[in-house]
């Protein structure tokens, strides 16, 4: 089943049962693909990777849009934001850890012999395209600036002893 065809049983769903917050979480979703199939240059088929791509975008805009909120003290408005995230990351393969994350991102510096941070563009690439629907760009990108920076001190302190 593709994801408009359950985005579409989910809506109907959320309309049988009046929840008003998953009918608008999934009316954005539906929106959110029309969109990107009547862009000029696309294709009216969805890959798998286009999917991933809009709902976490979707859900992107939802947690910022929530921390503006929270920031504002508009606590109602951000916990609604983020009960949408929550509904839209439903259609999202699951989600690796942080753990399982820092293994994967272990293994790409390894292949690639990186060694400091000027080597970060190209492990991000690497491990986007591996983590692509699995994880965040912004876990990928915090983890992979860590583990860069702590090499490259001790490969720092080794030169200097």
């Amino acid at each position: 089943m593709s994801l408009i065809e359950k985005i579409d049983n989910s809506i109907k769903s959320a309309m049988k049962s009046k929840d008003s917050l998953s009918l608008e979480s999934l009316r954005a979703v539906k929106s959110a693909i029309l969109l990107f199939k009547t862009q000029s240059g696309s294709s009216n088929d969805l890959s798998s990777d286009d999917e991933i791509k809009i709902l976490q975008k979707l859900v992107k805009q939802r947690k910022e849009s929530a921390e503006i909120y929270k920031n504002q003290n508009r606590l109602e408005l951000s916990e609604v934001e983020l009960n949408q995230a929550s509904i839209i990351e439903s259609f999202l393969p699951k989600q690796m850890s942080h753990d399982e994350v820092s293994l994967v991102v272990d293994q790409i510096i390894n292949k690639l012999g990186a060694t400091t941070m000027k080597d970060m563009g190209k492990v991000m690439g690497l491990a986007s395209k591996e983590l692509s629907g699995k994880s965040d760009g912004k876990t990928i990108s915090e983890i992979v600036r860590k583990k860069l920076s702590w090499i490259g001190q001790v490969v720092q302190l080794d030169r200097t002893s």
